[in-house]
This record gives structure tokens, sequence and C-alpha cells, in this order.
């Protein structure tokens, strides 16, 4: 009887943990599962173990204890599993690249792969996407988005990862003839449709909350609502910079049934646009400029705030709340940082610095309550991490750790 009593337990705890299986965690919206056990914060997070990467700022996903890590090293862009409990590699697969970064920044991946059936998918920054067995990391698929559809490099290469929805693996790519947004088959990877003439922006895809038959982008251009399905173009709207040498870079962001946060820095500003399942229509609930305009980094929703980094990354962002009703800023942060991301996991933000300081900050609309600070992990760094299970997975240029937040 003993031993049935702890095994229910260990098997309890472990149906607490959740995966996060692509960019942006469960619902690609930077919050952990509801299932999550809530973290403390108060204490210095604990590291549990690091482990030596090649370049880039794709940050890891995570799924049935495996860690899976796009680098690049060498010449050689590298899809890596690891082991979560410790770190060691499962299996390793890569390919050949002469991928340069047009301003002399990083040379590798910028896109987190996401994992699907199986199945992990990842955008190279020069324009090549591919699909790989979860096991053991063998090539199923790749397409060339350069041959196949003219996509161009941009400022900083490809970066849109994966959205995979309905058998589908949608991007935003910004080819030419009417293939800003394409749809490959998750199974073989064939072109099954292209829409759009928008360029490709930095920000990836969502599902429309409330309509699941609906994909979200937040391109070069702007706002577009495609149907998954044949890539109808449901809406599209304009919200972009009037000068050249700007981003749009936060992802489209769920702040309630049918709704989604849009933003960008530049002078372009942020606000909420909602959408009508019925009448499969778009419009603008509120939007203004120096509410929260977000540089690279894309923010989290609570209870009815966001909570992010305003500011762009070269002159100091800051992190503030956000009423989601009108934009009125709630708090700010006492201090600027170069910018960072965030997860929320219950009522607690992890809030991971380009200092590469991981701040704990109560979620919560009063006040500026920061709990802890912990280095986990070196400077200038924009990759968004993931978390599971109590353990933050994060990385720098150099390296990847993992660190417990008690």
């Amino acid at each position: 009887m003993k031993s049935l009593l702890l095994l229910f337990g260990c098997l309890s705890l472990t149906t607490l943990a959740a995966d996060w299986p692509q960019f942006l965690g469960p619902n690609r919206d930077g919050s952990a599962a509801a299932s999550e056990k809530p973290v403390d914060g108060s204490e210095e997070a604990v590291t549990l173990w690091k482990k030596e990467l090649g370049s880039g700022f794709a940050g890891p996903v995570i799924v049935n204890g495996q860690v899976i890590v796009f680098h690049r090293v060498g010449d050689e862009m590298i899809t890596e599993a690891l082991k979560a409990a410790d770190g060691q590699t499962i299996w390793k697969h890569s390919y050949s690249t002469d991928y340069r970064d047009s301003f002399g920044f990083d040379n590798g991946p910028r896109a987190v792969p996401a994992v699907m059936d199986g199945m992990v998918f990842t955008h190279g920054p020069e324009g090549r996407v591919e699909a790989l067995k979860l096991a053991d990391g063998s090539l199923v698929w790749s397409f060339d988005t350069v041959k196949e559809v003219g996509s161009p490099q941009g400022f900083f290469g490809r970066a849109c990862s994966p959205l995979v929805m309905g058998g589908k693996v949608l991007l935003n790519v910004g080819g030419e003839d009417g293939a800003g947004i394409i749809a490959l088959d998750a199974k073989d990877g064939h072109l099954l449709w292209k829409a759009t003439t928008h360029e490709a922006g930095y920000a990836s895809g969502v599902v429309m909350p409330g309509d699941a038959s609906v994909a979200a982008f937040f391109t070069r251009n702007g706002i577009s609502v495609l149907q998954a399905a044949d890539g109808k173009v449901l809406a599209d709207e304009r919200f972009r910079a009037e000068m050249e040498a700007s981003v749009n870079a936060a992802t489209p962001l769920a702040c309630g049934d049918g709704r989604l946060f849009f933003s960008a820095c530049y002078d372009v500003g942020a606000g909420i646009w909602q959408w009508d399942k019925s009448k499969k229509v778009l419009t603008n609930v509120w939007n203004k400029g120096e509410a929260l305009d977000c540089h690279y980094s894309t923010p989290v929703w609570h209870d009815g705030h966001l909570y992010g980094f305003h500011g762009r990354q070269e002159s100091g962002a800051v992190l503030r709340c956000v009423s989601g009703a009108d934009g009125t800023v709630k708090w700010e942060a006492p201090m600027s940082v170069p910018g960072g991301t965030l997860i929320r996991v219950q009522e607690k933000l992890l809030v991971v610095t380009e200092r590469g300081e991981l701040w704990v900050v109560k979620a919560e609309p009063a006040k500026f309550e920061l709990l802890s600070t912990t280095q986990i992990m070196g400077l200038r760094h924009r990759s968004h991490a993931a978390f599971t299970d109590g353990v933050l997975f994060a990385r720098d240029s150099d390296k990847m750790v993992a660190v417990k937040v008690k």
C-alpha cells in the first residue's frame, strides 16, 4: 500500500509539469500552463546545469523531458536534443549554411523551433525550413524559401518561428508573387498555399484566440488575419513605422476571447484589436503611443493587464504594467535595462534581462514589486526562455542554463 501511495505521489508530481513545445509556450502567449505549480521567487534561483552552445537568438523548447535547441557552430546550423535533467546530448542534426548577418550581428538562427505530433520544425535565418523526427533527429523534409518563393534576407535574416496548426506549418517569409505568408504541409513539406504581398517582419504567427480556424500575423507591413485552411485574407491593416529602418518584432498576444495586442517601437505604438468570429471582421479597441511600445520582446497578459518592456533596446527599456482596457500605465519599474523577455507563472513574472539577470516580479497592477534577482548568464542576449516543472531554461551567446526557481 505504501509503495502504491509513493507511486501515485510521483505520478501526481509529474502531471503538474507541462511541455513548452513552441515559441512562447503551450498557448503561444508567454504564460506557463495552468497546471504548473506557483513559484515563490523570494530566494535566488539555483543553477542545475550549464551546456555549451553555438551562436543564435533561438530560445529552447521542452517536450517529453527533452530540451530542443537550434544553434550554430562554425558553418553548420544544429538542431540538438538535450536531456532536461542534466543537459546531456540525446541527438544532433545539422546542415551547412553560408548565412551572414548584413549588419555584422549574430549569424546564428533566430526562430524558436516548434514541436508537434512527434516532429520538430525549424526555420533558419538563411530561409531553410526543416522537419525532423523528435525521436532521433532524422530529417523528414526540407523546404528552401529562397529558391521556392523568393524570400529575401531583410535586415536581420528570417526570424518567424513556425506556427503549426491544422496539419500545416505557417510562416511569414516575405516571398515574391504573393508569397508573403506561406503554408507548408506538415507531413511532407510541399507548398499548400501562399498569401499577401507583405514583407517579413520578425514576429511569429498565432492562432486567433477563440477561433482555431484563423491565424494572425504581425508582418513588416502590419496586421494580417488569414484563414488557415486556404490562406484567404480576412483582414489586412497597415500598422508600421513610416521610416524604413524599423522592425515589427513583438508577436501578437492573446488578451481574451478574440482579442489580440499588437505593438512596435519607431513611433508605431500599441493597441488591442477585436476579432468578430461570426462576421470575420477585425476592429480596433484602442491604439496609442508611449503606453507599451515593444521593440522585440512579446509581453504577457494576466487578469486584464499587460506586462512587458517599453522602449527601444538602444536607448534602454523599462518594465511596465498597462491596463488592457485602455492602455493606461499602472506602474513602471524604477530601473531601465537594454531589454528583456518575460514568462508568467501563475501570479509571478520571470523576467530575463539582457544583463543576464533573472528577476522574479509580482504580476499585479497595484505596484512594481521585485522579489529576487539572480545573475544566471552572460550579457547582451535576446532569446526567449522556456519554463516547465519549476525550471527555467535560458540561453546566451555561448551556453544554455537550467535554473530552479524556488
